[in-house]
């Protein structure tokens, strides 16, 4: 696999359109279990994990939120770019359903896209986050066969103000939902989405995802007062992952005397349905089988600042500019990735979104 998609004279590109690229979701009781298949796909995932993952969905007659706030995001980016610029049309593919990347690029050759900036939605670095983004890219690419369009990734934004601000923002609204009296008290959950250990060995998810938290607790004045933790484990029992779960870390915290807790999903731009069932639901109930309270902070979705960001982010690339945007501890993420950049090989099922 070559290390990018493009290379490093970004200046030197004139670029056609930007492609927004995301996970995917079904939109109906009839796709789930379809959609199931694509993400698990050689993967060995047996059929009564996916039989037990697809009732997540059916709680929700079948569909998952990202898709409709994937449109909302692609409404208001391409809204913000035909006011300020750059004046670039906006196309939306998935890696595992409808839009599919491979349709999409299609259609961007058809429309004569020669070139395009790719804003995928994840803010963190690991194969599963990246990499296989990328793989999924040039597989569409030799799908579509001559004249697809060369796609160039927009890099991570974990440390990006116009990701941080909007959550410190959306952190202080959910505290408002809280009594007064109980809001300095309340400790701060911040939750990703698990992964095998060998995967985050590879990458600087967890780094990042440390750093974007912290960021988010200092903005709200809590320095010391949040936890990292993670959700949404798919893998077998025997092969480490990614710990404490999040429902595992409220038991603990209320064993510690705490009344209440604010989650807030770092990990994710948007409501996937693991945030529907794995927060709203589940640890929900478990905050409320140990007398607990919960307040949960929005994710980033369409804030504007956000949109804004992805708008950034786009001039900065077309521009060659030198000055990456970043605040905190680390350094602004890559634009181009090398080669072995976020390698995993699988022998064990990746994440079942």
């Amino acid at each position: 696999m070559p290390p990018s998609h493009g290379d490093r004279d970004h200046a030197a590109h004139r670029y056609d359109a930007v492609l927004v690229l995301s996970f995917g979701g079904p939109e109906g009781p009839d796709q789930v279990m379809p959609f199931l298949q694509n993400v698990t796909r050689g993967r060995g995932v047996p059929p009564e994990r996916l039989e037990e993952v697809a009732e997540h969905y059916r709680l929700f007659d079948g569909v998952s939120p990202i898709n409709a706030q994937n449109r909302a995001l692609v409404a208001a980016l391409s809204e913000l770019l035909a006011s300020r610029g750059p004046k670039l049309p906006v196309y939306w593919g998935n890696r595992n359903w409808h839009p599919f990347i491979e349709d999409t690029l299609a259609t961007m050759r058809d429309d004569g896209i020669g070139r395009a900036i790719t804003f995928v939605t994840s803010a963190f670095s690991s194969y599963s986050a990246c990499r296989q983004y990328r793989e999924d890219m040039l597989r569409a690419q030799k799908v579509v066969g001559k004249g697809a369009p060369i796609l160039d990734k927009l890099r991570h934004f974990f440390n990006h103000p116009g990701f941080i601000d909007p959550q410190v923002e959306n952190v202080g609204r959910a505290l408002e939902g809280m009594p007064i009296e109980r809001r300095r008290e309340a400790r701060l959950v911040f939750t990703a989405h698990s992964i095998p250990t060998a995967m985050a060995d590879t990458s600087s998810y967890v780094s990042q995802l440390h750093e974007a938290s912290r960021l988010v607790a200092e903005g709200l004045g809590r320095r010391d007062e949040w936890d990292l933790v993670y959700q949404s484990r798919s893998g077998s029992p025997r092969v480490p992952w990614l710990e404490p779960d999040v429902c595992d870390h409220i038991e603990d915290l209320s064993e510690k005397g705490v009344r209440d807790v604010v989650l807030v999903p770092i990990g994710f731009v948007s409501d996937h349905l693991e945030i529907a069932f794995d927060l709203d639901i589940e640890a929900r109930g478990k905050a409320k089988e140990c007398s607990m309270g919960l307040v949960r902070a929005a994710t980033v979705g369409t804030h504007p600042r956000f949109v804004e960001m992805i708008r950034e982010l786009i001039v900065e690339r077309t521009s060659g500019a030198s000055e990456r945007i970043a605040v905190g501890d680390l350094e602004a993420s890559h634009d181009v990735c090398a080669a072995d950049c976020c390698v995993f090989h699988p022998t064990k099922p990746v994440p079942v979104a």
